[in-house]
């Protein structure tokens, strides 16, 4: 049938067809109300390439909304022979989403491995990817083809997807869009005249009155007004909405059907999704021959696929005839289907409707329950965390017993959080608490409750919560973990008192040390105390170890390691990040979501701290986008915050005037001073190094401050050395000097190599003399001071100013060469233009950058993966497997990368350094 008012939306269409013909992908979602013919323009796209295109296609049912990968199992079914040429891993994956191999599926591989296979067939002719119905595809197929809609600019790819809602947020956020309205008086009349080219004026007004614009309404409605099937309608002369009004029209035509007809419109409503075999085994099971059927095909309701399955012509006709069936009758046409289901799918559907059967008629059953929860971890395993909280949750509905229904509620809460959905698993965990003790309910979501709030609500609360769910879990290595993050609760909150406190009350819960990782509680107990301990004498029975214990935690849990800035703070930061890449390595081939972004945010500061800039953004880059993904703002803070600093660094004064604005309005009020602590210290540094030393002093002496929303003991520590340079800039010897006793407490408590160079820069600011001198070598000379090259060349600078002002220009030019090279490879350019004045002072004439070297810091964070991986010698396809994208796209940022190094093959790149920084060599 032709489209009437659909010029816009069908021009908009015909455009990203063409754009893709021209190599150009895109994604689009066409969204509106139901029956309001998104379908149709579908269908229009579809029809229109079937010519040059490959067409895929899938669509979400209420059924298999619940069943992992299902949607994915429909797209990809007749490109299933193609799924071997992928890379080893990323097939792998996808076998073992759509249930052909029982690898554990990942669900950035599988993503990845749809966005290759694609790309693959791309290459031949363009292609396009139709998703009907989005808002009921299965939660992980739904992700997978958002990840993929994201990427799709570099290939000749189209996804065109259809649903109820503007996708401005959930998994379609900021999806090219396009809303689908109703139809005008005019084009409406066209449409109805077109169904019933026969019918009287009288009917056509009242049908478009009764329609409201909705094309599907006008095509049923002016068939039955024409018929005379409302012509005693009470409402028949009313201007009506689609919804209730036109389900009740669909139920007149239903109710003229016969009883053996209604049931097998109600058995292709229970299961649109089985073979042609297992319909008829299961009319067969209800007594339907060969004259229902026809009677039910011919009822105008029902159509036929391509591959011979029926389904309605509409969902909205399929949940009318569903929900309107008597339940008896549901529960018979689901039973009639568990009965008979055979095949790679039939235990992942079964448990559903068996436990479709039992809530038809309000019944529980524990062994339907029990299926379902062993679906439900099945799915899990696969990837499928949203899916296993709805088998979860469905069989708490159907758990005869109240505890079984306390344990799956409290389970499916966990895999509800692990998914993202937050909201979801606080209103299992609140339910499973209303059937269950508290302490039960801790002991099987593992503290899920203070973990939440944590991520997403106020840190002395989750504080709280997490200390009395370490009293009440009875396994004590989950005591340790829940109190480990009790403790780094306390910490970001800048609240000393508590932290102590819950420090005693984990040493009265773990008085002996026989469990998992109990070698850590000694060392724990000197990471969070404020005082005392660790003095020189055993400072290598404090810290070596740690970093050995480190190591070991990597894949273990991540809720034990300490946060980076403390663990920046002790010195220990390279076994953290040695572990934590570890643990990202492994948490790549899990769902593992919060872990993933957990070690990702953690990585940021090590980074920096150790001078791999362009590191820390990609991994902060990364975190924010897989943060952003499941919700957890905090960790998303966390990355922001890593790139704030680096603008501070870099001079971006207005990045980090944003950045700090945010932060205070969002996190002081959260009480995570933390950030509200960071967000000052960046501030400070783009004052101080933009010579406002007076205007960084004001906001430095905050981190220290009682009460105030930005005092953080470490992250005061760590800003140490730049409150002592503002104060003395600043006519504030006496606060300089309580820096220096600060810095040398912490530098005699832990050894740390940055607080002992640290305490001798201080130390060297307030002298004079020989003194200062000597001072100056002994931060240059402290052993591992090298391996924070920031800091390190900053204390050249300040070197080389003084020299130079004690008229000794030869030997400044020296240290202000080396600083300047440092700051020029970090891009920091703040301290490098102070840094090229100081030289010209000296007489020196500063090297400029050349052009290749300047061109060299231009690469985004994902066209300096790729350039490493090929400078490896790895190829497209390879790069495309470990970075999670298709080798078309490799392709694509290698041409980037290519002009903007000044190079033109992949031979050339052994001439770039990847060290810090990046550069050529040569």
């Amino acid at each position: 049938m032709d489209l009437y008012g659909r010029r816009q939306e069908q021009a908009a269409l015909d455009r990203i067809l063409d754009g893709a013909r021209q190599g150009c992908g895109a994604a689009m979602m066409v969204w509106g109300d139901p029956g309001i013919g998104k379908t149709a323009l579908l269908e229009y796209a579809a029809e229109s390439a079937a010519a040059d295109f490959t067409v895929l296609r899938c669509g979400g049912t209420r059924l298999e909304s619940g069943l992992t990968f299902a949607a994915l199992h429909e797209l990809l079914w007749p490109v299933t022979e193609r799924i071997s040429t992928l890379p080893e891993p990323q097939a792998n994956a996808l076998n073992g989403a759509l249930g052909t191999s029982s690898d554990m599926a990942d669900r950035f591989l599988i993503g990845v491995a749809v966005l290759t296979l694609v790309g693959e067939l791309a290459k031949k002719r363009p292609v396009l990817i139709v998703a009907d119905d989005a808002q009921w595809l299965d939660e992980p197929s739904a992700q997978c083809l958002a990840f993929a809609a994201r990427r799709l600019g570099n290939d000749p790819v189209v996804m065109l997807l259809t649903g109820h809602d503007d996708p401005v947020e959930g998994t379609w956020e900021k999806l090219p869009a396009i809303k689908v309205r109703e139809l005008g008086d005019d084009d409406a009349r066209l449409l109805a005249r077109a169904v019933a080219p026969h019918a009287d004026e009288s009917v056509i007004r009242r049908t478009i009155r009764a329609a409201a614009g909705n094309p599907l309404a006008l095509q049923e409605l002016t068939t039955s007004v024409a018929a005379g099937d409302l012509s005693t309608h009470p409402l028949a002369d009313e201007r009506i909405a689609v919804g209730a009004r036109l389900r009740r029209a669909f139920r007149t035509r239903i109710e003229k059907l016969s009883a053996p007809a209604r049931t097998a419109l109600l058995l292709a409503a229970a299961d649109d999704r089985s073979d042609h075999n297992t319909m008829r085994q299961a009319a067969l099971v209800l007594g339907l021959d060969a004259l229902a059927w026809d009677e039910a095909m011919h009822s105008g309701l029902l159509t036929t696929r391509p591959d011979g399955r029926v389904c309605f012509r509409h969902q909205l006709m399929e949940a009318v005839v569903y929900e309107e069936a008597p339940p008896a009758d549901r529960q018979a046409v689901h039973r009639a289907l568990a009965s008979v289901l055979t095949g790679e799918n039939a235990d992942e559907l079964r448990p559903w409707h068996l436990a479709a059967a039992l809530e038809a008629v309000g019944r529980a059953g524990e062994e339907v329950a029990r299926l379902l929860e062993e679906s439900a971890h099945r799915s899990w395993a696969r990837g499928g965390c949203a899916t296993a909280a709805r088998a979860l949750r469905r069989a708490a509905k159907l758990s005869p017993s109240t505890d079984d229904a306390a344990r799956r509620l409290a389970h499916g809460a966990r895999a509800a959080w692990e998914a993202g959905h937050v909201d979801v698993a606080r209103g299992m965990l609140e339910r499973a608490e209303g059937l269950s003790s508290a302490s039960t309910v801790a002991d099987l979501s593992e503290g899920l409750r203070g973990l939440i709030e944590f991520a997403h609500g106020d840190l002395e609360t989750a504080c709280r919560q997490l200390a009395r769910d370490m009293e009440r879990v009875a396994d004590p290595g989950q005591a340790f973990r829940l109190g480990s993050m009790a403790l780094r609760a306390a910490w970001a909150a800048g609240q000393s008192t508590l932290q102590r406190e819950v420090l005693q009350r984990l040493e009265r819960r773990l008085p002996q040390e026989n469990f998992p990782h109990a070698d850590l509680l000694p060392l724990l107990r000197e990471w969070w105390a404020e005082e005392g301990g660790g003095g020189a004498d055993d400072r290598d029975q404090i810290v070596a170890p740690g970093a050995d214990i480190l190591l070991r935690l990597s894949g273990s849990s991540w809720l034990l390691m300490p946060p980076s800035p403390l663990a920046v703070a002790w010195g220990i930061d390279s076994a953290l990040q040695e572990a934590l890449r570890r643990e990202t390595d492994t948490l790549r081939h899990t769902d593992q979501m919060t872990a993933l972004t957990q070690a990702l945010a953690q990585t940021v500061a090590l980074d920096i701290a150790q001078g791999s800039w362009t590191s820390a953004t990609a991994n902060a880059l990364e975190g924010i986008q897989v943060a952003e993904g499941t919700g957890d703002d905090h960790l998303a803070a966390q990355c922001h915050a890593g790139l704030g600093w680096l603008a501070a660094a870099r001079g971006d004064e207005q990045t980090v005037t944003d950045f700090a604005a945010r932060f205070i309005e969002t996190w002081a009020p959260r009480g995570v001073r933390v950030f509200s602590a960071g967000a000052e210290w960046n501030l400070a540094m783009t004052a101080l190094f933009a010579g406002r030393a007076e205007e960084a002093l004001d906001r430095l002496v905050r981190l220290s401050e009682d009460g105030h929303h930005a005092a953080h003991p470490t992250i005061a520590l760590l800003a140490a050395a730049d409150t002592a340079e503002a104060a003395l800039q600043s006519g504030q010897r006496a606060t300089a000097e309580e820096q220096a006793r600060l810095l040398r407490r912490w530098a005699e408590r832990t050894g740390a190599a940055w607080a002992i160079s640290a305490t001798h820069l201080v130390q060297a600011l307030l002298a004079s003399g020989a003194d200062a001198e000597k001072q100056f070598r002994l931060a240059l000379d402290a052993p591992g001071a090298r391996s924070r090259p920031f800091n390190y060349a900053r204390t050249r600078l300040l070197y080389g100013e003084w020299l130079r002002r004690a008229r000794r220009r030869t030997d400044a030019r020296t240290q202000l060469a080396e600083a300047a090279e440092t700051f020029r490879r970090l891009d920091a350019a703040p301290l490098l233009a102070r840094t090229r004045a100081e030289q010209e002072l000296t007489g020196q004439h500063p090297r400029r950058d050349s052009p290749a070297r300047e061109t060299a810091s231009v690469l985004t964070p994902q066209e300096l993966r790729v350039a490493r991986l090929a400078a490896q010698g790895l190829t497209n396809r390879e790069i495309g497997a470990q970075l999670l994208i298709s080798p078309r796209t490799v392709g694509h940022h290698l041409a980037s990368v290519f002009p903007k190094l000044g190079i033109v093959s992949r031979a050339d790149l052994a001439r770039i350094d990847f060290g810090d920084g990046l550069h050529l060599i040569g």
